[in-house]
């Protein structure tokens, strides 16, 4: 699609696909080379979400302005989704006065060991093996020491910590989470940030093991963006994306993902480790485009592509389902919100799930903020 940079204070509501590669990994295609991360823009002010590789640079190249950062969110803490948080956290604090962190808390143990392995793994950090976003902010501040001490002296002046409030998103308590057994329970999404131009709300996903992991939805007085995170077919993907004008989805496409694990893994095993691990926690095009249409969307974007080295063909697959429009991302791409957008009450390209829980008066801020 043609990519058009607008002014950083513009009206209206846009979101860029700052990187669309998912796994960790570098995947070189031009393209589709930068780790998943996406930015939502609402009258100049930005939110961004996810944090693979380049988001910092990418969101330079988008034309996006670090002072008009107003918050960033994780969906959960697997390093393709954090590992250019560092930066982020040590090359822009000149450029902001305050950024709020949001994302998973700890996940209170270690996740069950597969069938497939013979061995117990060694666990890194035994005494605290799962930490949240507000435990891993810290632990990074913490590993950069040297260089901040040594700036702070030097120049005179503060670190940057105080700038980079992070806080561990808390789940309903009434809900049956459990993050061995019941990672994304039937619930309803719930606000974790507001300010003056969105409301921020969160939902739990199905990305097995790991937990929490959640995906976020933007509402603003000129529409919604959803992005799901890592997830399998689940259906508070569904709930939170019911009647959105955006929905950023992940996609895989599991045969040559299954083909260049066996070339790079060998050991069967461990292949099959990997590939149920994809099977459970991840979604095929054609069921992206499926929870696109049940949930009645306008515009579906797929995104963290895995391996991003597939044929585009694979990913038109959503088309099957989906009868909205399917936009097959490409780094640095903007899409915005239409100005005129059917009400999701006339919608019926979609339906609403029956029978859902109530819980919209669950707590949604860590104590401590």
């Amino acid at each position: 699609m043609t990519v058009q940079r607008r002014e950083n204070d513009s009206p209206g509501m846009y979101a860029v696909a700052l990187g669309t590669a998912g796994g960790p990994k570098w995947w070189g295609r031009s393209g589709f080379d930068a780790g998943t991360a996406t930015a939502v823009v609402v009258d100049g002010a930005v939110y961004l979400v996810d944090f693979g590789y380049g988001a910092g640079r990418q969101v330079r190249k988008a034309g996006l302005d670090f002072s008009n950062v107003r918050a960033l969110f994780v969906t959960h803490m697997h390093s393709d989704h954090t590992v250019d948080l560092p930066g982020l956290l040590l090359f822009s604090h000149r450029d902001i006065e305050r950024i709020e962190i949001y994302g998973p808390g700890d996940r209170g143990k270690l996740a069950p060991l597969t069938d497939q392995a013979d061995t117990e793994p060694e666990v890194i950090d035994p005494h605290d093996p799962t930490p949240g976003i507000k435990e891993t902010i810290r632990r990074l501040f913490s590993a950069y020491a040297h260089d901040l001490n040594d700036r702070a002296r030097d120049y005179g002046s503060q670190p940057q910590t105080a700038k980079f409030p992070a806080f561990d998103i808390e789940i309903p308590t009434d809900i049956g989470f459990d993050p061995d057994t019941n990672v994304a329970p039937p619930m309803e999404p719930f606000k974790v940030y507001e300010d003056e131009r969105v409301v921020v709300s969160a939902i739990l996903v199905n990305h097995h093991p790991t937990a929490p992991a959640f995906a976020f939805r933007f509402d603003s007085q000129y529409g919604s963006v959803v992005i799901s995170g890592d997830t399998g077919y689940c259906d508070n993907t569904i709930r939170i994306a019911q009647g959105c004008d955006i929905l950023f989805h992940e996609v895989i496409s599991l045969e040559p993902i299954r083909a260049r694990t066996e070339k790079e893994v060998g050991d069967p095993q461990l292949v099959q480790a990997i590939m149920d691990h994809h099977e459970r926690a991840h979604t095929t095009p054609a069921d992206a485009g499926l929870i696109a249409q049940r949930a009645g969307v306008n515009k579906l974007v797929l995104h963290h592509f895995a391996p991003a080295s597939a044929p585009r063909t694979d990913w038109m697959e959503a088309g099957v389902h989906f009868e909205g429009e399917l936009i097959i991302a490409r780094d640095l791409d903007e899409i915005a919100v239409d100005a005129v957008r059917p009400s999701p009450m006339n919608n019926s390209r979609g339906s609403l799930l029956d029978d859902q829980p109530d819980n919209s008066s669950a707590g949604v801020f860590s104590s401590d903020r």
